[in-house]
């Protein structure tokens, strides 16, 4: 085991991947000398070349179409989008080809390709830079949705993409880029999709929660140790697919739960999750009505302090959670 940050594990999982795999490349804007708009490609065209780290231009409806038929034909494509709003401009490419190809072909041809960016808000980038899009890829049958909160899950769960044989969307919280943690040396550290991981242990309420908000969910807990207030954690890792199961054992433990993301909350992921709970048997453990927290349904500011205002934060956890006792 190693201390690295986030993005370093994003990088060694590619770097390991296509040492083994010659049929993995990367492609995206700036990503060779630049190094990617946050530097995650550090290092990687002077180790494998510009043949296997290939810029393109500024045109994703472009570049994401030609990973699809790269990948129809046996590569496996890694493309980098400079940031998750950027999806918008190909959205027919990940909505209508990338997802339905195998399905509408029979399972005669395989979309082994991963749609790596940087997601979410906390940097002051705005309103066209900062949004989380994921309930809206949710949506789609066929497309796996990633979002890992830590180093060791990102490298482990981005090795894993990189060797599934159907699309991924990997969400990186560009926040989370220079955090660190210890992360697994070697080839060997997959972590497979649709397992959620139990990041604090709890008695009388459950967090469901992914992403930047999991370190946030994880400090409110801490604050709420100390009123005797015991919170369980759960990161789900991937929603697409949702470990439901680990969701509904928690609740039925807890009989309380609080659902926490960074996207806007009306017509969030939360809602799903708080479908699913309402659709099961842990209704019936319930104390407290199910209750979400997202952002407020506004453009994000470019301002730090109404940036802040727009999104949860550890003390509107605490409020909600405390609101459920």
């Amino acid at each position: 085991m190693k201390e690295i940050t986030y993005a370093q594990a994003i990088n060694e999982a590619m770097s390991e991947e296509m040492q083994r795999d010659e049929s993995v490349f990367m492609m995206g804007e700036d990503i060779a000398e630049y190094c990617g708009a946050f530097g995650v490609t550090r290092g990687m065209l002077e180790k494998f070349g510009k043949e296997r780290i290939m810029n393109t231009p500024i045109a994703e409806q472009s570049f994401v179409g030609a990973a699809i038929g790269a990948a129809m034909v046996g590569m496996r494509p890694i493309v980098e989008l400079m940031f998750s709003d950027f999806m918008c401009v190909c959205f027919d490419e990940l909505v209508n080809e990338a997802p339905k190809m195998r399905f509408m072909f029979g399972g005669k041809v395989k979309v082994p390709m991963v749609m790596r960016t940087a997601s979410g808000a906390g940097t002051g980038a705005a309103a066209q830079h900062s949004q989380s899009l994921e309930a809206c890829l949710a949506h789609f049958p066929g497309l796996k949705v990633v979002v890992p909160s830590t180093p060791y899950d990102a490298k482990g769960l981005l090795k894993t993409a990189i060797r599934d044989d159907n699309p991924v969307m990997f969400l990186e919280q560009k926040v989370l880029y220079r955090t660190k943690g210890m992360v697994p040396d070697g080839e060997d550290h997959t972590i497979p999709f649709g397992v959620a991981d139990i990041k604090r242990e709890g008695t009388d309420l459950s967090i469901i929660t992914y992403g930047r908000m999991v370190q946030m969910s994880l400090q409110a807990a801490e604050e709420l140790e100390k009123e005797n207030i015991h919170v369980e954690v759960i990161d789900l890792r991937t929603l697409l697919p949702l470990d439901t199961g680990s969701i509904i054992e928690s609740v039925k433990k807890t009989h309380r739960a609080l659902i926490v993301h960074e996207a806007v909350q009306f017509g969030g992921f939360g809602g799903e999750i708080a479908g699913q709970i309402a659709d099961s048997e842990a209704f019936y453990y319930l104390d407290a009505p199910i209750r979400r927290l997202g952002a407020l349904s506004c453009p994000i500011p470019f301002n730090p302090i109404l940036e802040k205002a727009t999104f949860p934060t550890v003390e509107k956890i605490i409020d909600q959670a405390k609101g459920l006792m």
